[in-house]
């Protein structure tokens, strides 16, 4: 069975730091370009980060440009979004999305994750005092 998992959301006060991994099981990671989303009540769904198979390209939304870190080991089917200096309106679950694309330079930040080929279930995280 091919999936994604999500782990290392909960909650932290602003100005924290959160990291999340994206582990894929059944399925090798390395050929497929990901992204990071989320999703919070009342919002629409938002495309935070991706980043290229290879690591050669890597985006982010304006909203979290130089705060949020993507990165990937393939040789553990790993994913990671390393989230600092977080503010309430980072509030929301967080879920990666797989597309096959083992020869891309760049990727682009999209709020629709139609792209995408597989998707988690996603990780929650709260930013509040």
């Amino acid at each position: 069975q091919m999936q994604l998992v999500e782990s290392g959301g909960g909650l932290v006060q602003p100005g924290g730091s959160l990291g999340l991994s994206c582990v894929a099981s059944g399925f090798r990671l390395g050929p497929h370009t990901i992204g990071w989303f989320r999703q919070a009540p009342g919002k629409e769904r938002e495309g935070v980060s991706c980043i290229t198979a290879r690591s050669i390209g890597a985006n982010y939304a304006d909203s979290v440009k130089g705060r949020f870190s993507i990165s990937r080991d393939n040789g553990k089917d790993t994913v990671y979004l390393q989230m600092n200096s977080l503010r309430p309106e980072d509030t929301g679950v967080y879920y990666c999305a797989a597309v096959w694309d083992p020869y891309a330079d760049f990727c682009t930040v999209v709020d629709d994750d139609a792209q995408y080929e597989f998707r988690g279930q996603g990780t929650q995280v709260t930013v509040s005092s």
